[in-house]
């Protein structure tokens, strides 16, 4: 298995994980009284936003040629990175 299956397995799993965790925020959010749901939603939103953003990164990645993938994986990371301090954010909020 090459680097680039490696990355693009990893990023998968990665965007399962967020996927479920953010499912879990929505059930927070559900729960929550109408005032903090509101400003709950709007996190909510940006966190899939940033999935969205990350999953667009994995289509590019699939299709790109080996000598493209690089310059694909370091928006990738970035988008990964922007992804993963968000998730934290809304824990501590949420949790």
């Amino acid at each position: 298995m090459d680097d680039k299956q490696v990355y693009q397995q990893k990023l998968e799993a990665k965007l399962k994980e967020w996927r479920a965790d953010i499912d879990k925020l929505q059930a927070k959010v559900d729960g929550a009284q109408a005032d903090a749901r509101l400003k709950y939603r709007e996190q909510l939103e940006d966190l899939e936003e940033r999935r969205k953003e990350i999953e667009a990164q994995l289509h590019k990645l699939r299709d790109a040629q080996s000598a493209a993938w690089s310059d694909i994986r370091a928006g990738a990371d970035k988008a990964w990175e922007s992804m993963s301090k968000a998730m934290q954010d809304a824990w501590g909020r949420f949790g």
